[in-house]
């Protein structure tokens, strides 16, 4: 209800990350910032930006709206909510998501953008700002370590585990098959994922050509090189 800053992606993706809120909250929680926070450049740290509050208060006003913690579409917060959305079970959104901030999605576009289409920036101008969908400050970010992260981890699935090698994949529509060479404790496996229905989770997992009962591949089945295949729901 408040007329600035009434809600920042942050708290909405980590209630779901962290497993604090119940499903039917943490659906809740992500629906809003869909509605709230997202943009075709990727989501906005907060919403509406701050303009009259004291500076002692929320030092965001310091800045101009829409740009950098002022309403700006703040690049290292991004993979979090595509991380929520991949728990949540929803392949489409997190992708939608995750190009919105990817530099390459911007090759056509790089007059728009204005910094090197092959690096994450700090932040972009949101549709608060007259510059809106122009980006700053690249290179200065923790961004890449992120969005590769959310990648290989969840959107891929492909997650280290202490007793093996975890696959739940979160495959977009339009990924009907992803191929993915993986080295792991020193061994190797060459990953096949295969899109189902609903594109999450494993429905078959397949090591050598023996099915497993489980998306974990334990570490005392593996071989030096190993062949997966996973199907998702």
């Amino acid at each position: 209800k408040e007329k600035e800053g009434a809600i920042y992606p942050n708290p909405q993706s980590w209630a779901v990350i962290s497993g604090a809120a119940p499903p039917e909250q943490a659906t809740m929680a992500m629906q809003s910032v869909q509605q709230r926070l997202a943009t075709p450049y990727g989501l906005m740290l907060c919403a509406p930006p701050y303009r009259t509050t004291p500076h002692h208060v929320v030092r965001a006003v310091l800045f101009n709206e829409g740009t950098k913690e002022n309403a700006g579409i703040f690049s290292q917060t991004q993979p979090w909510a595509v991380m929520a959305e991949c728990m949540l079970g929803n392949p489409e959104r997190a992708y939608r998501y995750y190009r919105a901030f990817m530099p390459a999605a911007y090759n056509d576009r790089a007059e728009l953008r204005q910094i090197e289409p092959y690096v994450h920036c700090q932040y972009t101008h949101s549709k608060y700002s007259p510059q809106y969908g122009v980006s700053r400050t690249p290179w200065l970010t923790g961004t890449a370590s992120w969005a590769h992260y959310v990648a290989t981890h969840y959107l891929l699935g492909i997650q280290p585990d202490y007793d093996g090698l975890r696959i739940q994949p979160c495959l977009p529509r339009e990924w009907k098959e992803v191929r993915v060479r993986r080295m792991f404790r020193g061994k190797r496996f060459d990953i096949t994922l295969l899109r189902g229905k609903r594109g999450t989770g494993a429905a078959l997992v397949i090591l050598n050509g023996q099915q497993l009962d489980t998306a974990l591949i334990p570490c005392a089945l593996c071989a030096e090189r190993n062949d997966v295949t996973v199907v998702t729901e």
